[in-house]
């Protein structure tokens, strides 16, 4: 069972979103919060494994939120409204697994959070085409020297695919897989997957 926390300060928008999920066999909706600091002490409570975080609320921002939740194995997805796509970069810097827009289809959503609770990185279309108008030029080379097919395996993790999914790509062993992940975060100077697929997503490599 996927434990989700929402964070929105617009009670009709929890409300909206707890119903829905909670119709999910998978998906149980543990607790709600009004603005950013409450989902931090909320987070710290009951340890969720997603939280759905707006990034514009009181007292303390989703932004600010986030940068609080450094360490935490709550896998964070932002969902806010289109007029934030300037926000992507910092939110994903900040650590966000996922953007995704307020318009975003239902049934879409409910796969961003499986998603990204089995350790996947999700951007909205929108999302990645606005931090890649922020990053510069996407055919800029990778300062890192990355193989053919560690570049290949780098634009997988940016697609969100799993190990699982990059091996039948590849039509190699998942345990290659596993190899060439290791060695793409030890030459990016990366800890995970969330800033491999930003990286990616920087370079145009995604």
């Amino acid at each position: 069972m996927i434990r989700v926390l929402i964070a929105d300060d617009h009670p009709v928008v929890r409300q909206g979103l707890r119903t829905f999920l909670d119709l999910q066999d998978d998906i149980t909706v543990v607790g709600e919060a009004g603005d950013g600091a409450q989902a931090v002490e909320r987070v710290a409570e009951l340890a969720p494994d997603v939280l759905l975080l707006d990034l514009k609320m009181p007292v303390l921002d989703g932004l600010g939120a986030l940068e609080r939740l450094a360490g935490t194995t709550t896998k964070v997805v932002v969902l806010t409204s289109v007029s934030d796509r300037g926000d992507v970069g910092p939110a994903m810097r900040a650590g966000a697994s996922g953007f995704l827009y307020k318009d975003v289809d239902p049934s879409a959503l409910v796969q961003a959070v499986r998603a990204v609770h089995g350790g996947q990185v999700l951007l909205a279309p929108e999302a990645a085409e606005a931090m890649l108008s922020t990053a510069g030029a996407p055919d800029v080379p990778a300062p890192v020297p990355l193989t053919d097919r560690e570049r290949e395996v780098l634009a997988l993790i940016a697609a969100g695919r799993s190990n699982r999914e990059i091996a039948r790509s590849l039509a190699v062993a998942e345990k290659t897989v596993k190899t060439h992940v290791s060695n793409v975060l030890m030459k990016l100077g990366v800890q995970d997957r969330t800033q491999a697929a930003l990286y990616a997503v920087r370079h145009g490599l995604g």
